[in-house]
């Protein structure tokens, strides 16, 4: 994909540990994770990391395994049962469809200034390093410039099912194009 503006491709590295037990990275993986853009270039999507349990195995780079799979077939939103580490990157005044992930989520703004908004009608501007702790809620982000692109990091981890207002709380996708449901 090509860059999303002057957004930098952002470099990840993965640590392991050597025949001898001494921490290194490892080199099975380039360093850039890749993006997928959305089919309606809502976004663009990096899976920088993926696990399918928590805790995480970690017993003979058992997880390395599990992300590498994901990269071959990225998952949907969210994994059941593991974490995900992920980049959105926001084209000039996108706003995503209104979308909920039965995950707690924390999405952290890297550049640019983006709205979080809930489908109460609530709103809040965040700006670059503000932080959004994501408990499973209706909400939809929109890139506030006109202009130049924004770029998210987000960490979902799984939650506990639950009910709000008498009702099984469930993903709900909305009109995002390009994502399977979450497994």
């Amino acid at each position: 994909m090509a860059l999303q503006g002057k957004l930098r491709t952002p470099l990840r590295y993965i640590t392991t540990h050597d025949s001898e037990g001494k921490a290194t990275v490892d080199t099975s993986l380039a360093a850039s994770a890749p993006f997928y853009e959305l089919p309606n270039k809502e976004a663009a999507f990096a899976q920088c990391y993926v696990t399918n349990s928590f805790p995480a195995k970690l017993n003979s780079d058992a997880d390395l395994a599990v992300y590498k799979d994901f990269l071959a077939s990225p998952p949907g939103l969210t994994v059941s049962g593991g974490s995900v580490l992920r980049y959105v990157d926001m084209p000039p005044g996108v706003t995503s469809p209104m979308h909920r992930t039965v995950s707690l989520d924390y999405g952290v703004v890297i550049e640019g200034e983006v709205e979080l908004v809930l489908d109460s009608g609530e709103t809040r501007v965040m700006k670059r390093g503000d932080i959004c702790v994501q408990r499973a809620t209706m909400h939809a982000w929109r890139n506030m410039s006109d202009t130049e692109w924004a770029r998210m990091l987000y960490v979902l981890q799984p939650c506990e099912a639950f009910e709000t207002a008498g009702g099984k709380t469930e993903e709900d996708l909305g009109t995002m194009g390009g994502v399977r449901a979450s497994s």
